[in-house]
């Protein structure tokens, strides 16, 4: 077992369906907001979904990620950045005409400028809401993956640590930027050389690991929570990125 999974591996059991969320919702800038954990904790993980938006395996996620580590607690904030209107799951992967034409359509929405302006706010208003908080990490799920990405880059970081998990848009030019220790949990979809030179590119604390049977959001909305593999793999990932945030944030 890697050496950021040992200290917290005693994550709840994984529900294969009809999980039924811990936290609660709350409004953050006007941003429907999923919060979970103790309400009163230091310190707290922004997590930004993939394009599906906030889907049962991704908030099931937070709930570990808030509870999972059996000595470190931490608070999790979902923003819909999407305002309610994700991508539909039913439009991955693109194999036709139609459903590439809705994605690329919707995806003029998502364009990751569009939507970091928004984070150093939505932290500001969490900050308002539990005052105790003192630091930030990040989990980006594929889309939000770039999110953390970009952000880790930034001249002074909102955030001590940064997990990527099935990436999109693996860039090594936005590796030589991260200022903070990172890790990435990659699919059997990102281009295994392309997670090579970003590693390469890293100058920080890392942990990169191929999931290399495992679909792209092997960890949020396309994990299929029925099957034995990928369901252990789900709770894999989850530990080792609690075992990172217990070394760095």
């Amino acid at each position: 077992m890697s050496k950021h999974s040992e200290a917290c591996c005693r994550i709840p059991p994984v529900v294969n369906e009809g999980y039924e969320p811990k936290g609660t919702y709350i409004q953050l800038n006007d941003i429907r907001t999923y919060m979970t954990g103790p309400a009163d904790l230091e310190k707290a993980i922004l997590s930004v979904y993939d394009i599906f938006g906030l889907f049962p395996q991704t908030i099931q996620g937070a709930d570990i990620l808030a509870g999972g580590d059996v000595e470190k607690k931490y608070q999790v904030y979902i923003p819909d950045f999407f305002m309610g209107s994700p991508a539909k799951i039913d439009w991955y992967p693109p194999t036709d005409d139609e459903k590439k034409t809705k994605l690329g359509k919707w995806f003029e929405g998502a364009v990751w400028p569009k939507h970091l302006p928004k984070v150093r706010g939505l932290l500001e208003a969490a900050e308002k809401h539990n005052p105790n908080i003192k630091s930030w990490g990040i989990i980006g799920y594929c889309w939000g993956g770039k999110m953390a990405s970009i952000l880790a880059g930034e001249e002074r970081p909102l955030f001590k640590a940064a997990v990527q998990t099935s990436p999109a848009m693996i860039d090594p030019s936005d590796a030589a930027n991260v200022k903070i220790p990172m890790m990435i949990l990659a699919s059997e979809e990102e281009t295994a050389e392309d997670v090579k030179k970003y590693e390469e590119n890293l100058k920080v604390p890392k942990h990169i690991e191929m999931f290399e049977d495992q679909v792209h959001g092997f960890m949020s909305a396309r994990a299929n929570l029925k099957d034995d593999k990928a369901k252990a793999e789900y709770e894999r990932g989850y530990k080792l990125a609690l075992g990172f945030f217990r070394d760095y944030l």
